[in-house]
């Protein structure tokens, strides 16, 4: 069984911000955040996905996971880019 690490971005009070985890199944992971059933700290709110990566045994996706979440460099560049490909295209 593959597991994915992902990033998700929700535009909430005038700024973007960015949620990871991880996941076996990342559709009904994704649908159970936007639904209010996933993480507390994302209820409530309506995310899309902005980057995934597939690892091979859950253990490998659980240190992704952690090594993400502490680097904040990586996760913002992510971020950035997501933000300038909507801002391009909405100006377009």
């Amino acid at each position: 069984m593959s597991y994915f690490v992902y990033i998700l971005i929700s535009y909430s009070n005038k700024k973007y911000i960015s949620y990871v985890g991880y996941a076996a199944d990342i559709n009904k992971r994704i649908n159970a955040h936007n639904s209010s059933k996933g993480a507390k700290f994302t209820r409530g709110r309506k995310w899309k996905l902005i980057f995934k990566k597939k690892f091979d045994t859950k253990s490998d996706a659980m240190k992704a996971e952690i090594k993400i979440k502490k680097d904040i460099k990586f996760r913002n560049l992510i971020k950035q880019k997501y933000i300038n490909n909507v801002t391009k295209q909405s100006s377009n």
